[in-house]
This record gives structure tokens, sequence and C-alpha cells, in this order.
């Protein structure tokens, strides 16, 4: 499983993490793959593309693992 680190915020929306990560090569790829029921968020499909995930969410796509976790003090 990877880890990723809020970096000071409170949360990051699903489809920018998707990018960020390059899980997708681009913003509308992530919105296609949320909206498809692609992408599992805490054990659940999630179709929402803003989902805020927080500290402790665990993301799952394409057979990797992502838990979010907060910034490290």
């Amino acid at each position: 499983m990877e880890t990723f680190h809020l970096q000071g915020h409170e949360y990051i929306e699903l489809n920018k993490l998707l990018k960020l990560i390059h899980l997708v090569e681009t913003g509308g790829e992530a919105n296609i793959c949320i909206t498809e029921g692609e992408v599992i968020v805490n054990g659940e499909v999630e179709l929402r593309k803003r989902h805020k995930l927080r500290d402790g969410f665990v993301v799952a796509f394409r057979d990797r693992e992502i838990l979010i976790k907060a910034q490290s003090e």
C-alpha cells in the first residue's frame, strides 16, 4: 500500500489525487474513471469526482491502494 501525505491540507479531492500521483494522465480521464465506478474509497465504489479524502481514507484504483495521511509533525 502506498501513502499520500496531505502536506498541511485537511483533504484532497478524489479526481485531483488520481491526477497528482499519475494514476491517470488528465483530470478528464480521472472524472471518467470515477463516474464509471472504477474507484473504491474505504471499501465502497465512489462516484463523486470531488469527494474529499481525509486522513485515514484508503483509495483503491487499478490494482493500487493509497492510504491518505495527514502531514507528519
